[in-house]
Formats: structure tokens, sequence, C-alpha cells
């Protein structure tokens, strides 16, 4: 299977949109298609999708994170791959374009989140050598 790598574009909000709701996130394509318009337009985000024979099967979003307490480095705020095709390198492929980007910002950190219940993620960051430094809980409110 061969797999290209190219930034995210509004065209593919309706894929980007299925693969979204493989791991439970239920926005509408309207949503996702004004979300990947604000991340193509912001400096500071990027968002990249992998094409494996004309099909949409894994993206990727990352953004500079600029915080008080701790040095300026690059997120990883998404990241999926079609169930159907994982396993085959392409979250892999994803993540190097990422880290291609974050260095190109001046970083020289990548971090991410990940649901405690994604055991099978977890492995897969940790073989692409990221390491798990604190566990939290995460909040919302309705405002």
């Amino acid at each position: 299977m061969k797999i290209e790598i190219r930034q995210m574009k509004a065209d593919d909000a309706e894929a980007v949109n299925l693969l979204s709701q493989q791991l439970g996130y239920s926005l509408s394509i309207q949503q996702t298609l004004q979300n990947i318009d604000a991340v193509l337009k912001s400096i500071d985000h990027t968002a990249f999708v992998a094409v494996a024979e004309n099909e949409i099967v894994g993206w990727v979003g990352a953004a500079r994170s600029v915080m008080i307490e701790v040095m300026p480095h690059c997120e990883i705020n998404g990241l999926v791959i079609d169930e159907n095709c994982r396993g085959k390198g392409i979250g892999k492929l994803l993540i190097e374009n990422v880290k291609h980007w974050a260095k190109e910002k001046g970083n020289d950190k990548l971090s991410l989140h990940c649901n405690v219940k994604r055991i099978d993620a977890h492995l897969f960051y940790e073989h692409l050598g990221f390491k798990e430094i604190k566990q939290q809980k995460n909040y919302v409110i309705n405002i």
C-alpha cells in the first residue's frame, strides 16, 4: 500500500469527519469544515492527511503550544487512522510530518494526550519513543 502524506484541505472535511467518528467524535461535517479552515489559517496549527489509493485513511492535527509554566513546544491534538488500516505504518508517517513541522517552528519537543482507555494507542506511542510523563483528568463546563 503506497501512502501519500499531504497538508489537509477543506475538501477533506467529510473524510476527516468519518474517521473522527471512529473514535467517538461526532461533529457535523460543517463544523469539521469550520475547524479545518481555522487550523489552515493559523500559523501555529497544522494538519496532514494520509492518502492511499485516492482515499483518506488517516489524519493528524498539531499546534504550537505556548504556556506560562513550560517551554514552548508542539502538541499533537488529534490522530486517527482508519480502523481497517491500523498497524501499517500510517500513524508513524503522519507523526514524522508533524515532527518536521515542529522543528521548522523551532521546537524540540512534541507531546500528546491519549485517552486512558486506548491501550493499543499507548503501546504505539511508546514504540515510537514517546514517554509517559503523567496521568491526569480532564474537566469541562458549559459556559
